[in-house]
């Protein structure tokens, strides 16, 4: 008896050290990461016409937290606060969203190749932003003209999605192939827009559909920040059960999955998070 419990308790013992040196080697590389993102911000900001040292950059990033320990000038306050620390943040919440969205969508669907312009939604998006810089039409005025119509579009474009795949079923297959219709549905409305327009309108959508940091700002680093942070820790808290999807449906409801509303609540949420970050940059998803 001793030794049959000692052959079961050691396999188990041997599990738990493999997964907390797992758990180890996963906080280490984010650290790692995290600290290379903070040192590649500060060479970024460097990159420009006019040119500062990464010491200047973080001490001006640390003036304005400790200003009776750092010291900066209204020439860096300029060129770091008000012209490029903003975009260098955007890209990194931009990828982060991105990132987590189309790490979701595979898990989703059970595709490494999936993302989340794999259900159409860049070309919703750029549908929306042809409608407003060709006809003018929208959903919001002023400056967010644009904006709005690419997120509008882009929300109407998942929850198509949802519709046709609840109707044949929510099955990875069948998302893929109502994503695929609805891809296909708005590239041919935005090839139809771009055919009505004139030349410099043509210009503006193509520029927009290659996607820019150009159009940043501390407000939309703010409302991605807070959309891609939000959509993240719900996710988080879906990853067991999206994980448990990839042995199979089957095998998520054995477990005590909801194959549906994980499916569904994943998916809405991976188009929440790039909604939020492509109608501020253009279509960028391939990072996702």
């Amino acid at each position: 008896m001793e030794r049959l419990q000692t052959g079961i308790a050691a396999p188990e013992l041997n599990l738990k050290d493999e997964y907390s040196q797992f758990l180890k080697r996963k906080v280490l590389a984010l650290l790692l990461s995290l600290l290379g993102i903070i040192l590649l911000t500060g060479v970024a900001v460097t990159l420009g016409s006019a040119h500062i040292t990464p010491t200047q950059v973080y001490s001006c990033i640390l003036a304005r937290f400790f200003p009776d320990h750092f010291v900066t000038t209204d020439f860096l306050d300029t060129i770091v606060w008000k012209l490029r620390l903003h975009r260098v943040i955007l890209a990194i919440f931009a990828g982060m969203g991105l990132a987590i969205a189309g790490a979701a969508m595979q898990g989703i669907l059970k595709n490494p190749l999936a993302s989340p312009f794999t259900l159409g939604i860049a070309s919703a998006a750029s549908f929306g932003a042809s409608l407003a810089i060709i006809l003018g039409a929208g959903f919001i005025g002023g400056e967010y003209l644009i904006v709005g119509n690419a997120f509008v579009f882009t929300i109407i474009a998942s929850l198509g999605v949802y519709g046709l795949a609840k109707y044949r079923g929510v099955s990875p297959e069948t998302m893929v192939l109502a994503g695929i219709a609805i891809m296909y549905l708005f590239s041919a409305m935005t090839s139809s827009l771009q055919y009505v327009g004139h030349s410099e309108q043509v210009h503006e959508v193509v520029f927009w559909m290659m996607g820019s940091l150009g159009r940043s700002s501390w407000d939309k680093v703010g409302i991605i920040a807070l959309v891609t942070v939000l959509c993240s820790l719900i996710l988080m808290r879906l990853s067991w059960d999206i994980n448990a999807l990839g042995a199979g449906d089957e095998t998520a409801e054995s477990l005590g999955v909801n194959v549906e509303l994980v499916r569904v609540s994943g998916m809405m949420l991976a188009a929440l998070i790039t909604a939020s970050v492509i109608c501020f940059t253009g279509t960028i998803g391939f990072i996702g």
